[in-house]
């Protein structure tokens, strides 16, 4: 479970492609502080887990399934990835409850700079994910927590602040730029308990 909220902006160091998937080596350094074979780490939303580490790096295998519901393989040599580490019990929840399970991928369409030095952003979306949707609800974008501005029917719009643009991908991307998006969790359980009472 994660927080949305990230703790470092790593970069790929390498790609290699296989059958089944690919293997991706990321240079990191906040996130490996307490990291070993197995952990879990967040990479723009996603969560992988370590299965190589070295002085400064780690790798993952991402398998076909993730590459065909997330964006990872748009990932190149030489950008910038949105790392987290799992939340600890103990942790202040800063963003909100985040499992790192992409639901699907959208598409920027607008990004636009405010007085106020914030950006506005208008992601394009499949009704699978909009439906889930709330004004001033939470969603995971590329792994970092926002709050739905507004939503309509082909998409949905964000404010992201200053901060998180300075630190995430998010103040990197652009119009065409492909992201990963997670829905509310809660949104779920609520949906599939109310199907339930209505065909019971």
């Amino acid at each position: 479970m994660f927080t949305g909220i990230v703790e470092e902006l790593g970069k790929v160091r390498s790609i290699k492609h296989g059958v089944e998937g690919m293997r991706i080596e990321i240079e990191a350094h906040q996130v490996l502080l307490d990291a070993r074979l197995g952990s879990s780490i967040a990479v723009n939303g996603c969560c992988l887990t370590v299965v190589d580490l070295g002085d400064g790096w780690w790798a993952a295998d991402a398998v076909s399934e993730t590459l065909a519901r997330t964006c990872l393989s748009d990932l190149a040599e030489g950008d910038p990835v949105n790392l987290e580490r799992p939340m600890r019990i103990e942790d202040r929840l800063g963003g909100h409850l985040v499992q790192g399970h992409v639901d699907g991928t959208g598409e920027i369409v607008s990004s636009e700079r405010l007085a106020d030095s914030a950006m506005a952003v208008r992601i394009a979306a499949s009704s699978k994910i909009l439906r889930y949707m709330v004004e001033k609800g939470s969603i995971t974008v590329d792994g970092v927590s926002l709050t739905v501005a507004s939503e309509g029917e082909d998409g949905f719009s964000v404010a992201i602040v200053p901060h998180t643009a300075a630190v995430t991908t998010l103040g990197l991307k652009g119009p065409g730029a492909r992201v990963n998006l997670e829905v509310d969790l809660l949104a779920k359980y609520v949906e599939k308990l109310l199907g339930a009472k209505v065909t019971s």
